[in-house]
C-alpha cells in the first residue's frame, strides 16, 4: 500500500460512509470502494464492516488505522525534515575537520559564514585526517578540511598555507636562532604525530627530502599536545607556526623552502552536494585564502 492510500482509509474511518468520504477526497465512490477492497485483500483481512448505516472499522481495521496514523505522521515528518536539510537558507551542512584546525581556521570560517548565512546549521565532526576520507565516502559528511590534498574523486579548494617551524622550549640551544637547518636536528629528541597520520607523512617527507633522520621519542595525534610536550622539555618538533609559543615554547624558522602545510577543503565529485553544503563551498570559494 502507498502512503496516500493509508490517508484515504483514515478519511473513510472519519466519515464512516463511502459516499461522504469519496466526496471529501474528490474521487468517485467506486474508486474508493476498490481501494478498500484492495487493501483488505493485500492485508488478508476485512477492515470495515459495511451495512446500511455506513462503513465502520472492525478491531482489525482499528489496528490498521493506528498504523496508518503513525505511517502518515512519520512520512510527513520525514518530508519536512528533508525540506529543512535541503533548504540552502536553513539547511544543515556536515563539515569534518582535522583536530589541528579546531582552534584556528574552523572558528574563523564558521564566524564569517554565519554572518552570511545565519540560519544554516553546520554539524561538526572533528577527526584525524586519515579518518575523514572514509566518512566522506560513506556520506556521513559532505565537506572536509584536511591536508594533504586527497587522491581520487575529490574536489579541492586551497584554504590556508601554514608555515612550518621548529618548536623548541625556552632556553634551548636553538631558541635564539633566526633560522635552523634540518640537518641540525639529528641529535635531538623529536616529537611527532603517529605513523599513518597525514601530518606525520608531511614531516617525514620534509626530512627525507633533506636526507635527515631523527629520533622520535614521543608521539601524539594532537599537535597542541606535542607543543605542550616540547614546552615541558621533552624534545623538539616541527609544527605549524600558529602552535608555537602556547606553552613556553619558541618557533624558529626553517631554511627548507618546502617547509609548509597546505590545508584545503575537499568533497566528493562523484555526487551532488546538498544545497546547504554547496552554499558553504561557494562562500569559501569567495573567502579563501585564509592567510
Amino acid at each position: 500500500m502507498e502512503v496516500e492510500e493509508f490517508r484515504r482509509l483514515l478519511v473513510l474511518a472519519e466519515y464512516e460512509r463511502i459516499t461522504d468520504a469519496a466526496e471529501a477526497l474528490q474521487m468517485s465512490q467506486p474508486t474508493l470502494s476498490r481501494l478498500l477492497a484492495r487493501a483488505e485483500r493485500e492485508l488478508g483481512t476485512r477492515l470495515f464492516e459495511r451495512d446500511a448505516a455506513g462503513s465502520r472499522p472492525n478491531p482489525n481495521g482499528q489496528l490498521v488505522l493506528a498504523a496508518a496514523r503513525d505511517i502518515t505522521r512519520r512520512y510527513d515528518q520525514l518530508r519536512g525534515d528533508l525540506a529543512t536539510l535541503l533548504d540552502p537558507d536553513i539547511g544543515t551542512v556536515r563539515l569534518a575537520f582535522m583536530n589541528s584546525m579546531a582552534t584556528s581556521l574552523v572558528p574563523r570560517i564558521l564566524r564569517d559564514f554565519r554572518q552570511e548565512a545565519p540560519r544554516v546549521r553546520v554539524a561538526l565532526r572533528q577527526k584525524p585526517g586519515h579518518e575523514i576520507l572514509p566518512d566522506l565516502a560513506a556520506g556521513q559528511t559532505e565537506l572536509a578540511i584536511l591536508s594533504p590534498r586527497p587522491e581520487g574523486p575529490h574536489g579541492w579548494l586551497p584554504l590556508q598555507r601554514q608555515r612550518l617551524v621548529l618548536v623548541v622550549p625556552l632556553g634551548h640551544r636553538l631558541a635564539g636562532r633566526h633560522r635552523v637547518r634540518l640537518d641540525e636536528l639529528g641529535d635531538e629528541d623529536f616529537l611527532a604525530a603517529p605513523a599513518g597520520f597525514g601530518f606525520r607523512s608531511l614531516i617525514d617527507d620534509l626530512l627525507t627530502a633533506d636526507g635527515v633522520s631523527v629520533r622520535v621519542s614521543f608521539e601524539s595525534a594532537d599537535l597542541a599536545t606535542i607543543e605542550g610536550l616540547v614546552g615541558a622539555g621533552l624534545g623538539v618538533a616541527i609544527l605549524p607556526d600558529l602552535f608555537a609559543g602556547s606553552s613556553g615554547t619558541v618557533g624558529v624558522a626553517l631554511t627548507a623552502d618546502h617547509a609548509e602545510r597546505l590545508v584545503g577543503l575537499t568533497w566528493r565529485t562523484d555526487r551532488l552536494l546538498p544545497p546547504a553544503a554547496a552554499r558553504l563551498l561557494e562562500f569559501l570559494s569567495r573567502a579563501a585564502p585564509f592567510d
